[in-house]
């Protein structure tokens, strides 16, 4: 966790679409802001990488309310 920032863009894979930036970041894990959907807490335990103002995160591990946020982040740009 000492690696991630506030900002830090996050993703779900390497090459993806942001959906969120770092809001706040604890021992335990990070607060993230998903467009759309608002902050959401993510366990440390799903945080997969962090690199160059990345935080990618490993889905299987997310909650279903923080993996349906993510999937609905660009739905109104895609209107």
């Amino acid at each position: 966790m000492s690696q991630v920032k506030i900002g830090d863009q996050v993703y779900t894979r390497e090459g993806g679409t942001m959906f969120g930036a770092v809001r706040v970041v604890h021992a335990h894990g990070l607060q993230v802001y998903v467009e759309n959907a608002g902050d959401f807490e993510v366990k440390a335990e799903a945080v997969k990488a962090v690199h160059d103002g990345k935080v990618l995160l490993a889905v299987e591990k997310l909650d279903s309310a923080l993996r349906t946020a993510i999937a609905r982040a660009h739905q109104q740009e895609q209107r």
